[in-house]
């Protein structure tokens, strides 16, 4: 790739670059996408109250704290497999997304291929997407959810890989 100019190189992290952009809406996408991590998460402590799928004797409401039992006769419980799922796909969520917006920032600075970097965003953001609904909506047996987890973290993998390429003839 051609070194850029000195006003192409001001221009790489500002909404007139079209890259940056297509970067600024997969990461929102993925902002909101972890935002209604918690509510599913929320969701799956009153899932039967809220579908009446059960008798209301039999109905249960799962809180971990002391303080958010507003409701008589309930217990702190910690175990609930199907909160526990959703708890464990946002914290996946957050080990996996983070470093992959850092990363993303970074590599943005080398001035990608402008095809090849909103490919690579799109593709990532479709499978944390993907991974959420396999692991924490409706679980889906593997290889469904690896296949989902590995594509960002190669992709994560490619972007470093191409900083580091190009950043070496400077150390």
């Amino acid at each position: 790739m051609s070194t850029p100019s000195p006003m192409l190189k001001e221009q790489l992290l500002t909404l007139d670059n079209p890259v940056f952009c297509c970067y600024l809406f997969w990461a929102t996408v993925l902002v909101v996408k972890m935002l209604l991590m918690s509510l599913l998460t929320a969701l799956q402590r009153f899932r039967y109250k809220l579908l009446g799928l059960l008798p209301l004797g039999l109905r249960r409401k799962i809180f971990p704290n002391e303080e958010d039992l507003f409701f008589k006769n309930i217990e702190v419980q910690f175990d609930d497999p199907h909160v526990e799922r959703v708890r464990r796909a946002h914290r996946n969520d957050m080990e996996n997304i983070l470093p992959y917006f850092i990363m993303g920032l970074i590599y943005l600075s080398t001035d990608p291929s402008p095809t090849v970097a909103c490919n690579l965003f799109r593709v990532a953001a479709v499978a944390r997407i993907l991974h959420t609904l396999v692991y924490a909506v409706y679980p889906v047996p593997q290889p469904s959810r690896i296949l989902a987890f590995a594509t960002m973290l190669l992709i994560t993998f490619y972007m470093a890989a191409v900083v580091a390429l190009r950043t070496l003839s400077f150390i």
